[in-house]
């Protein structure tokens, strides 16, 4: 592995942007180093009349401004070395721009930078304006996955019904990465990447193409639909210097946060990445050649997303994980507020995890599924098996990090995992890393090899793609 190959990687997030620049290093383990890394809070929540309370929108010219002052903040002379960009974002959100159009480029006072011009508002995954009718109303897709509100082309039927006058003002579409792509290469028409495509609805990902005819007979506004290309692929070169990045340097065509980020820690394709924040994913390539059946099944636990070199991640995402715990927290917190005493969120936090380290089992039986899940949107938590030996805070501590693990568990049972020849399960997350009891529990259900504190970085793995891209070019 050749040394002094740096890229620079791009993740335009929900509610952040972070760049990190690699650098090539053979003799590490990992086969690379960090240099610098910049992340950014964009705050870029807009609000649009049209799309009413349950919208939500970004403004993109506050995500780019964010962009560009993470990019201000890496060193100069690094950016001078770069040969080509990474670019992930949040999926199935869309953006509207008119091509050619879409933005102008200044030469600012430090650098050249691109300010966005006839772009829309960002709708994100989040959004929630497409009702369980209005899905109901909508073609069914010839795919395997479902369409849900806050998809691409939900959004763009919803719009066609609601706003058609809206639509007329534009001519391309995608999502934010892909919007970033196209405005660095200057590109006639937007690229995609069948892993973005995917997280919009109806994309065939076995024929890589989108359902074409389904959509022409609704009048669905086809012509807007992006190219497909591979994820990681070369979708052009810049057509600008940037920042101190070179004109002519390769970029990348966008890939979906879900997937840099899984690379960013996935050593070997035997690895499971389990990461537990505010809610729970976890992910293991698919055997080479799995292909998944074309039919959506909206109760299924695990959806199977478009990875690299027409491979599929196994996901199974569930929304029960950290925020389970913050629940409780709060609610004894507010106990305690109620019988006239006052004790801080962290104290509750360290002291019952304490108790739970010390209570290695518990008869207590808690399902701790507060907010649904995906699959299930009407079950609630749930608590059983309760003995009066079992009451303690200790007890019930125990018990709802075992919940949170075993709700997981039966979504993805490790039995599972090793049919698809998973070996070892990296863990990571702000919720993991901090618990201890959660470990442990971790361990009991996935009795795998294990390795915690991975860090798991969108903006990394995009960079991560694109130097062992670059690095395997040079090669052959």
């Amino acid at each position: 592995m050749a040394s002094g190959l740096v890229t620079l990687g791009i993740d335009l997030g929900t509610t952040s942007v972070k760049v990190a620049l690699l650098e090539a290093a053979p003799g590490h383990p990992s086969g690379f180093v960090v240099l610098a890394s910049c992340a950014r809070a964009s705050r870029a929540e807009a609000e649009s009349e049209a799309a009413g309370p349950q919208g939500r929108e970004q403004d993109v010219s506050r995500i780019i401004q964010t962009l560009n002052e993470c990019l201000a903040a890496l060193p100069q002379q690094q950016l001078r070395k770069v040969r080509a960009i990474g670019v992930s974002g949040q999926m199935h959100g869309v953006v509207f721009w008119k091509t050619g159009q879409g933005c102008v480029w200044t030469e600012g006072e430090a650098a050249p930078v691109f300010k966005p011009r006839a772009v829309s508002y960002l709708v994100t995954w989040q959004d929630g304006r497409c009702s369980s009718e209005f899905l109901a109303s909508l073609p069914q897709p010839e795919s395997h996955l479902s369409v849900a509100t806050g998809f691409g082309c939900a959004t763009i039927f919803w719009l066609l019904k609601n706003s058609p006058d809206f639509l007329k003002s534009y001519d391309a579409a995608g999502t934010i990465q892909d919007y970033v792509v196209a405005m660095l290469c200057g590109l006639p028409r937007p690229l995609m990447s069948d892993q973005n495509a995917a997280s919009w609805g109806y994309f065939n990902t076995q024929g890589q193409s989108w359902n074409l005819e389904i959509l022409r007979v609704s009048g669905f506004p086809v012509h807007m639909l992006p190219n497909i290309a591979e994820p990681g692929s070369v979708a052009g070169r810049t057509f600008h210097s940037w920042f101190e990045i070179p004109k002519g340097t390769q970029v990348g065509v966008a890939m979906g946060d879900l997937q840099a980020s899984v690379y960013s820690c996935m050593g070997q394709r035997t690895d499971a990445v389990l990461n537990i924040s505010t809610s729970v994913q976890l992910a293991a390539s698919m055997p080479s050649g799995f292909q998944p059946v074309q039919i959506p099944d909206p109760a299924a636990p695990v959806a199977y997303f478009p990875y690299f070199d027409r491979t599929y991640l196994g996901v199974a995402a569930s929304l029960n994980g950290g925020n389970v715990l913050a629940t409780f927290v709060h609610m004894l917190v507010q106990w305690m507020a109620d019988l006239g005493l006052e004790v801080e969120e962290s104290t509750v936090y360290s002291r019952m995890i304490q108790a739970a380290a010390q209570q290695r089992d518990t008869c207590l039986n808690i399902t701790p599924t507060v907010l649904g899940e995906r699959h299930l949107p009407d079950q609630l938590a749930s608590v059983t098996r309760i003995s009066s030996s079992d009451l303690s805070l200790g007890h019930v501590t125990r018990a709802l990090c075992r919940g949170i693990v075993q709700n997981l568990h039966s979504m993805l049972p490790v039995q599972q995992l090793k049919e698809w020849g998973i070996e070892r399960v990296m863990g990571s997350g702000s919720a993991l890393s901090r618990n201890e009891v959660l470990k442990q529990e971790v361990q009991r259900a996935f009795p795998l090899p294990m390795s915690f504190g991975q860090d798991v970085d969108a903006a990394v793995g995009a960079a991560l793609v694109m130097l062992q891209r670059s690095l395997h070019q040079k090669e052959s």
